[in-house]
């Protein structure tokens, strides 16, 4: 009989089938899913990454410049330490991501300081201080029990719990969409728009055309279980019938 020890050396490593890759929090990535700057890319757990979904981690918000130092012991001790990545996009538990899904970070124009030299009429360099319009990105926070149909573009701001977007659906930059609520399916959601929580929007461009009702998530049509649990539709991703299969 082998000694205790040896049953509790090592966590288990990543499983991998033909197609799909499993981790050790549970998150389901197919082979196929294209995910750019997977270090500014956070996974809360048990999500679902079908083929041709693609995230756009690497559109990162450039970090900013380190403060200057007082002395030289300090800088030393400072060169030291190494930056934490900055996240791109982050996701919550049971993300379900269904094919052809592309995530985006949200972007805006900001005005920074900039400088530049000029030459006087006597011959003399001065410069001169203005402000440059330039494109920045933030995070894309999505929550949990998130559900994101087939071929949708999505670059909100943030998107709370237990939220479903039908197939076909564009949210667009800066739109925030509160928990509980609901896209229907080819909706567009303009820009900077706020989906109140437990709504139902659609058209384009997308307004309330309802309300969630209690319970919703139950029947055939609908994606999960009641309140949209997502846990079933983790536990049969990549499985016959269920999201992302190819079979």
């Amino acid at each position: 009989m082998p000694p205790a020890s040896s049953t509790t050396s090592k966590p288990p490593a990543p499983s991998t089938t033909s197609t799909w890759v499993e981790t050790e929090t549970g998150n389901k990535v197919s082979r196929r899913a294209q995910l750019h700057g997977t270090q500014h890319i956070t996974l809360g757990g048990r999500c679902v990454l079908s083929p041709s979904v693609c995230i756009r981690g690497d559109l990162v918000r450039p970090p900013p410049p380190p403060p200057p130092l007082p002395s030289t012991t300090s800088s030393t001790n400072t060169n030291n330490k190494k930056p934490h990545p900055i996240t791109s996009v982050s996701l919550g538990k049971y993300v379900i991501l269904s094919p052809h899904v592309l995530l985006k970070p949200p972007l805006r124009v900001v005005n920074i300081k900039a400088q530049s030299l000029s030459t006087t009429s006597s011959g003399e360099r001065e410069r001169e201080k203005g402000l440059q319009q330039t494109l920045q990105y933030h995070p894309l926070l999505i929550g949990s029990h998130v559900f994101i149909g087939p071929h949708c573009t999505v670059q909100a701001a943030s998107i709370g719990d237990h939220v479903v977007i039908e197939s076909g659906a564009v949210v667009c930059n800066m739109a925030i969409l509160k928990e509980g609520c609901r896209v229907l399916r080819g909706s567009v959601v303009p820009e900077g728009m706020v989906v109140p929580p437990g709504v139902v929007v659609g058209g384009r461009p997308a307004r309330v055309v309802g309300e969630v009702g209690v319970g919703w998530g139950v029947g055939e049509d609908e994606v999960g279980g009641e309140g949209g649990d997502l846990r079933d539709v983790w536990r049969g991703a990549g499985k016959e019938g269920g999201v992302g299969w190819e079979g």
